[in-house]
């Protein structure tokens, strides 16, 4: 039998991530490599123990082999417990039927027995494709505080990005008037974070009304929440005035690494609240005599011996001789030849960019070039500001229509 857990969270990392295109083509977008050493999913799993919250379901489905191999028993992140802990939660066959997630809810829904395990009060339900620091703790003393059935981290976006997210009308007392899922004409800029806290009884009544429903989409933002809205359940915002990012973009995806090169954005080196991850074991990285380095991060076992400014290079990483990487993310094991030019891009796990070859321009009005992950773009190739680069280009092919001599 296990121990009664006062509140335990839900961690929806199934997603697909397509508008990351080719950084998702074969791994789920919480596994994608992140700030040098990380993967997005670390923040959230990292904000989980260092919030208290030691019981962990993590509900995978696309390509979840990475991710599952990652998490592993938890250790890194000290959720390798005996009563509790993480769990990697994928969709399963009951007696002769099984389905996929059908939706973010019908997630919640086909794991009640794993929350009823564990008898909590509270369900924290969170996103694994974010990237911020959140004590998950105080929103729980809020909810209680509010005696709420359902508390909703929200923060201010740009009213420009406002469509991409579900948006809140909140009134002076805090609590929720009306809720709109990612509106084609915004009215407000209070966005949902993706962060909810239930009162577990509560929850459980509006997930099996939702799945009885066959005309639902089975979705927190589109049925559950604007279920319990009309129903009149005290709903409240808990309002989050810190970094966050949602990372579905490959151009916030590029943003939210480079905001790491600003460290009263997100401060890594914050020794009260650490960003935990699993690491391979790599020797220190080496920064060549003839080589040059301003304004990046390094990570174990990257080797230079070309020139970085502004970059994010992964474990592993190989740049060459009289190689220039500008603004861009190089992920873990790749290679960038001598002399080649990376400006604005994102160069994929286990990518090999040859001699002379350049990817993207000297500026990101362009859009982000991205290489696919493994793929090779033969020396004196170019490729150019937001292109995306799926499969391998053979030496001196140009992406911009012609044939360089």
């Amino acid at each position: 039998m296990q121990l009664r857990k006062e509140c335990i969270a839900m961690l929806l990392a199934g997603g697909h991530g397509s508008r990351l295109g080719v950084l998702t083509k074969n791994l789920a977008k919480p596994a994608v490599p992140f700030g040098g050493k990380y993967r997005i999913i670390d923040f959230t799993l990292s904000n989980c123990i260092n919030s208290g919250i030691d019981t962990v379901g993590v509900l995978t489905q696309y390509q979840p082999l990475i991710l599952n191999n990652y998490i592993g028993n938890g250790q890194p992140w000290d959720l390798d417990r005996l009563h509790g802990g993480v769990s990697i939660l994928p969709p399963f066959i009951r007696g002769k039927a099984g389905e996929w997630y059908k939706g973010t809810a019908n997630a919640i829904y086909q794991n009640m027995h794993f929350i009823e395990s564990f008898s909590p009060e509270y369900v924290l339900v969170l996103s694994g494709d974010h990237i911020y620091k959140m004590d998950y703790s105080k929103m729980l003393e809020h909810h209680k505080h509010m005696n709420a059935g359902c508390t909703i981290a929200v923060i201010r976006v740009p009213i420009e990005e406002a469509s991409r997210f579900g948006i809140m009308d909140v009134r002076e007392d805090g609590f929720i008037h009306a809720f709109e899922e990612k509106p084609k004409a915004p009215k407000g800029d209070l966005a949902s974070m993706g962060v909810y806290i239930f009162n577990w009884r509560k929850l459980r009544e509006f997930l099996l009304s939702d799945e009885a429903d066959p005309a639902s989409a089975n979705d927190f933002g589109k049925n559950v929440i604007p279920a319990m809205l009309k129903a009149g359940e005290r709903m409240v915002a808990y309002r989050f005035t810190g970094y966050w990012k949602d990372v579905g973009t490959v151009e916030s995806f590029w943003e939210a690494n480079m905001d790491l090169l600003k460290p009263n954005l997100l401060n890594l080196g914050d020794a009260s609240w650490r960003v935990y991850s699993r690491n391979p074991v790599k020797p220190p990285h080496y920064v060549s005599p003839g080589s040059r380095v301003r304004h990046s991060m390094l990570t174990e076992g990257s080797v230079i011996y070309g020139f970085v400014e502004d970059s994010v290079i992964f474990h592993g990483v190989r740049i060459g001789e009289n190689a220039r990487v500008r603004g861009s993310i190089v992920m873990p094991d790749a290679i960038i030849g001598d002399g080649a030019v990376v400006e604005y891009a994102v160069v994929g796990e286990g990518a090999v960019v040859g001699p002379g070859a350049s990817i993207g321009e000297g500026t990101d009005s362009g859009g982000i070039a991205v290489v696919g992950s493994g793929v090779r773009v033969g020396g004196g190739a170019a490729v150019p500001a937001g292109a995306v680069v799926e499969e391998d280009i053979a030496g001196s092919e140009s992406l911009f229509g012609e044939v360089r001599a």
